[in-house]
């Protein structure tokens, strides 16, 4: 018997939605470590998460001055 493998889509983050990908990761595992994430529930929580990493980056952008941002 001979199975195929389905051709997933390809994607392509910048390396700033990498940052904010890598940081939302990390507070919804925080969120199901917690037991906050219940059954049908993951959605909800993986946009919670990725909201407030978005946040994150926003406010720290507005407040925090990059070196490269100096010149």
């Amino acid at each position: 018997m001979r199975y195929t493998l389905k051709k997933s889509p390809y994607l392509t983050l910048q390396p700033s939605e990498q940052t904010i990908v890598t940081a939302a990761a990390t507070i919804y595992a925080a969120y199901i470590t917690a037991g906050h994430v219940r059954d049908g529930q993951e959605n909800a929580w993986m946009d919670r998460a990725l909201k407030a990493a978005f946040r994150m980056a926003k406010v720290t952008d507005e407040t925090v001055q990059a070196d490269k941002e100096l010149d």
